[in-house]
């Protein structure tokens, strides 16, 4: 027979409501009766359930994920990947669960994220997107459910966003170029409604406008942050006469695609073309040459936002916003010009 709190509450010779008290840890309980109660739960395998916690706290100990963008997006990025998994391991050191929302379920319905989050009665969610907010978004960031965003720049009264200093980004890797020679360097940047994307670019004009070195509007290109856009940018920029002598890769992936394009135009890399990337996935140390790249430190970012998170849902934080430093990767696809 399944053994219930009200059993517990008999067998301990206690109300109900004092091994609840216990159940969710509260401390106005003599350490005496939790000793006993506690014992009493191991003996009979009693496990609380979900909504004796939840009735009892007024918590879910539920967190959303939210992959935030268009329909079909998800987290297959290596960067999202490592970030999402930093999250989960120390969320689940906080005491919670994740709740992963699909986009996918919002074509043929009146539903939202807000929607899901206040059925679901989630105690915060995480939002991840590399793109400008979207409406639904934006209704989840300005409600009372506490956010943080990652990538995004939200702006609720209980939201907070963290991400790479994205300017500095760029800064790192026109310094990296110039100082081994290259003065005609392009960019692969990402979509145009990405807000990361066009920090990226504004921080790559404004350091090569700093270095005194010529923006070309026509080596400017758009990819998506993934391995075919890069290719197919890389393809672009191989047709002008003369092409680059370095090019800005806004990720690894598109870095990855650009230096495919480079070999099958019988050019090798860095000899005639440099490359750098961003993010510093795994993947960077297997590639022919090794990727120099930007290391975002995903770790350290999902850590943060975990904790960020917790101290918004007990309100021990306002709405805040942090950057983190980037730090360049030297390794193979880039060489000195300077003889």
């Amino acid at each position: 027979m399944k053994v219930t709190i009200k059993d517990i509450a008999r067998m301990a010779g206690v109300s109900r409501a004092t091994v609840s008290k216990i159940i969710n840890n509260y401390d106005d309980v003599s350490e005496v009766t939790r000793q006993k109660v506690l014992k009493i739960m191991e003996e009979t395998g009693y496990r609380p359930t979900f909504s004796a916690r939840s009735l009892s706290s007024q918590r879910s100990n539920l967190i959303a994920v939210v992959y935030a963008g268009k329909v079909n997006a998800n987290f297959n990025h290596p960067f999202f990947v490592d970030v999402v998994n930093s999250f989960k391991k120390n969320i689940g050191f906080l005491g919670y669960d994740l709740l992963f929302f699909s986009n996918e379920k919002f074509q043929h319905s009146d539903e939202n994220y807000l929607t899901r989050c206040k059925y679901f009665q989630v105690d915060g969610c995480l939002i991840i997107s590399g793109e400008d907010i979207e409406p639904t978004i934006e209704e989840l960031d300005q409600s009372h459910i506490p956010c943080i965003g990652v990538d995004i720049p939200l702006k609720g009264n209980r939201s907070g966003y963290l991400m790479t200093d994205n300017y500095k980004v760029s800064a790192k890797v026109v310094e990296h170029f110039y100082l081994l020679g290259y003065r005609h360097i392009a960019l692969i940047s990402g979509k145009p409604d990405s807000a990361i994307a066009n920090l990226r670019k504004e921080g790559f004009i404004q350091a090569m406008q700093q270095y005194g070195l010529t923006i070309h509007e026509n080596w400017l290109l758009h990819g998506d942050f993934y391995e075919e856009s890069g290719y197919c940018a890389m393809k672009e920029l191989l047709k002008q006469k003369p092409y680059p002598q370095a090019v800005f890769a806004a990720s690894d992936l598109m870095a990855f695609g650009a230096i495919r394009a480079i070999k099958e135009a019988g050019l090798r890399v860095p000899h005639d073309i440099a490359i750098v990337g961003c993010d510093d996935i795994v993947a960077c140390r297997y590639s022919d040459p090794q990727l120099t790249t930007i290391r975002q430190d995903k770790e350290k970012i999902g850590k943060l936002a975990a904790y960020m998170l917790v101290d918004l849902i007990h309100d021990q934080i306002k709405s805040t916003s942090v950057m983190v430093e980037p730090e360049l990767i030297v390794r193979g696809t880039c060489g000195s010009r300077i003889k």
